[in-house]
């Protein structure tokens, strides 16, 4: 599949040394998707601050955090963002049954081998993505079990990581 724009070369622009730094000491070196977002500097930076603060800096245990990352690649048919987000998993704790898990096509066809606040979690996960309007049934759980700070992670890493797996796809990053 051919890129629909193409990627910037780090170290060609000059203005972009600051963002790419960034980028560098965020993620240890720049991807094909921070390649394709340094075609807009402002979106880079913004991107960049956003992603590390859903990645690197909430309350959310790592392993529902990917979770949730890897739901979402399923859904959204994003591959790239899946398979770069398994080591991570793996790192976090998930098995390889559970990664396994998440491909499922629809939440009901998941192995009920999650706790029941990581199943209500990826229903949320499959209710925003593929509904976009959440009903008070599916988010009683969330609200049961997590602060306000935690709800707003949880619901900001599903929302950003469905962003993420958009652009993805759209513009043909990955493999």
């Amino acid at each position: 599949m051919q890129k629909r724009i193409s990627p910037v070369v780090p170290g060609s622009r000059p203005e972009l040394a600051e963002i790419e730094a960034n980028i560098l000491k965020e993620r240890g070196r720049i991807s094909p998707l921070y390649q394709t977002l340094l075609n807009s500097p402002a979106i880079a930076h913004g991107w960049e601050t956003l992603l590390t603060a859903i990645r690197n800096k909430n309350s959310l245990p790592a392993s529902l955090r990917e979770m949730i990352i890897l739901r979402v690649a399923i859904i959204n048919r994003a591959p790239y963002e899946f398979d770069a987000h398994v080591p991570h998993a793996l790192k976090a704790g998930l098995s390889n049954e559970q990664l396994d898990a998440l491909k499922a096509p629809t939440f009901e066809q998941i192995l009920p081998i999650f706790n029941a606040l990581e199943m209500a979690v990826l229903r949320l996960t499959d209710v925003m993505t593929l509904q976009i309007q959440v009903p008070d049934e599916v988010f009683a759980p969330i609200r049961a079990n997590y602060n306000d700070q935690e709800v707003l992670e949880v619901v900001a890493t599903i929302a950003s990581y469905n962003m993420v797996s958009r652009l993805l796809n759209a513009l043909h990053v990955g493999h």
